[in-house]
Order: C-alpha cells, then structure tokens, then sequence
C-alpha cells in the first residue's frame, strides 16, 4: 500500500498545493463523495438560475461541503484543506472534478504516490505528518 503524507505548512502556490491536495484525496471513496458533493453544487448553480430562486446556491454549496467533509472526517480521517487554504481547496476541488469527468486524474495520482517509509504507525512522513489512518 501506498502511503501519502498529509498536508504541512502554507503552500505558496497552487503546484505546490496540488499534490498535497491529491494525497489528502487518496482512498476512492473519498474521491466519489466529493464527486457527489460537486454535481450537487453544480445542480445547485443550475436550479438557482433555472428557478429564479437564489436560495439553491447555499443549499448546493452546503450539500457540496458536507459530502466532502464526510469523505475526511469518516473515510480519510485527515482535516479538509478548506479549512487551511479554502481558495486553493475550492480550485482543487474543481481540478479533481474535471480531472476525474475527463478521465485524466489517474495518472496524477499515480504521480504522488511514494512507498510507505516505515511499519510504524507512530512514525513521521518526510514533512513531519502523520499517517492517522488504521492499517
């Protein structure tokens, strides 16, 4: 199994911040909840324009928000980068989405991934984070 360090520190650009984006995304589950969250955001975008009614943006947004919090908290078991870095998150979350309709999000995965370093479950990554989840 592949292991991913955890986000540390500031990025100081959106290159920066993907790849530890994309490993705060590693377990597919994650991935798909924010998958479903996103349509509903974008579901959101559409009734509020189709329906003249301005009430679906929040209500898209929560729902959106909501599902991807859910995939960190209940399956990453790691914080959202919204929290930390909300712009960059958002255009993260955007990036994956297209990524992922497009069918390109594969191999930017691939590119992060890197051999756990050690069988310790207390042990630091190389950037000081820890791995939370259970083996």
């Amino acid at each position: 199994m592949a292991y991913i360090g955890i986000m540390s520190g500031r990025p100081s650009s959106f290159g920066a911040f993907w790849p530890q984006y994309l490993a705060a995304h590693r377990d597919p589950r994650c991935r798909a909840l924010h998958y479903v969250g996103s349509t509903g955001g974008v579901l959101g975008i559409v009734a509020a324009i189709a329906r003249g009614n301005l009430l679906w943006l929040p209500a898209g947004l929560v729902f959106a928000y909501a599902m991807a919090w859910v995939g960190h908290f209940a399956v990453e078991r790691n914080r959202p980068a919204t929290f930390g870095n909300p712009l960059l998150s958002l255009v993260g979350d955007v990036k994956m989405y297209l990524f992922w309709l497009s069918g390109r999000l594969g191999s930017e995965l691939a590119a992060i991934e890197t051999p756990r370093p050690t069988a310790d479950p207390d042990a630091h990554d190389a950037e000081g984070g820890f791995d939370i989840r259970k083996n």
